[in-house]
């Protein structure tokens, strides 16, 4: 296998074209660097160079080589400056988990408080279900994930990140769009689009113990696991559901909404706050230094 050393020796002389000038650039004599060269047609099994008393030229293999040991060599030298970086928390990768509506409420101030203060980090955004990010938590594949508060994780520490709560998402038209407010008994027996139980079971039994609170029946006639999905049924009056207030402002048209009211204690059972997670094992110095700056933030990012 061919060194580094012999690959700077290569894309020298190829660029002079004139071992002494090469040697020069590479502060060394011209007997090691001709031996360097030597050593690579050796291990190629090539000729790069033409050389005569008169002038130095690249073979055809040496104009193939030559793009590929610029690659090669520039890959170095930003790795070694990569991990230099990494090392502080100045550079890196990481990937952030969020669902539908954190995408659109939370994560934009993430965002940009990464890009103010960690300009070197590059982020990876993976849109997923809460449970699908406790997955991916645990397993390494998601560095920092933004998620609602579901069964806790061996492994994995959250922290409140914003609060939030359920509104009644009607038809446009609907009776119940008064602007005063829907009461929960009212949505009895009206066709409900309801979260999915294996991906999205935060919300459904978030969904179910308020109309249970209420004695409403819920009659759920479709299922999906993201507000938006559930809110382009509406929109096509299929029926109500109960979506995040964050998700007001990124409705399509053809939906209302209406605050939920009563009965005693609603407002204490009515909580769909959103999490900032990450696993405690990941020694990412970059998702630290993120997390850190998140975290300070008094009221968080909204």
């Amino acid at each position: 296998m061919f060194s580094l050393i012999q690959l700077e020796s290569f894309v020298a002389v190829a660029e002079e074209l004139h071992f002494g000038a090469a040697a020069a650039r590479l502060n060394m004599t011209q007997p090691p660097l001709s031996r360097q060269i030597q050593l690579l047609e050796r291990e190629l099994g090539a000729t790069l160079f033409e050389r005569s008393s008169r002038k130095v030229e690249l073979t055809a293999a040496g104009r193939t080589l030559l793009p590929s040991a610029r690659r090669i060599l520039d890959l170095c030298t930003r790795t070694e400056l990569d991990v230099r970086r990494v090392s502080s928390g100045d550079a890196g990768s990481i990937t952030i988990g969020y669902t539908a509506i954190a995408g659109q409420s939370a994560l934009p101030g993430i965002l940009r408080l990464a890009g103010e203060q960690l300009p070197g980090v590059s982020l990876v955004l993976r849109e997923a279900v809460s449970t699908d990010q406790l997955d991916g938590l645990s397993k390494g594949s998601i560095d920092i994930g933004l998620l609602r508060p579901i069964v806790a994780r061996p492994g994995v520490v959250s922290r409140p990140l914003m609060e939030d709560r359920l509104v009644a998402a009607l038809p446009d038209g609907h009776d119940l769009a008064t602007g005063r407010g829907v009461m929960l008994k009212e949505l009895d027996g009206l066709p409900l689009m309801m979260y999915s139980t294996a991906e999205a079971r935060y919300f459904h039994d978030l969904v179910m113990r308020l109309y249970d609170s209420a004695g409403a029946r819920a009659n759920v006639t479709q299922f999906a696991s993201q507000v938006p999905a559930l809110l382009a049924f509406v929109a096509a009056g299929l029926g109500v559901t109960l979506v995040p207030a964050s998700a007001m402002a990124f409705a399509p048209p053809g939906v209302v909404f209406e605050e939920l009211v009563g009965p005693a204690g609603l407002a204490d059972l009515n909580r769909a706050d959103l999490d900032l997670a990450w696993n405690e094992s990941n020694a990412s110095p970059a998702v630290a230094r993120l997390l850190e700056i998140i975290l300070s933030q008094d009221a968080g990012p909204s």
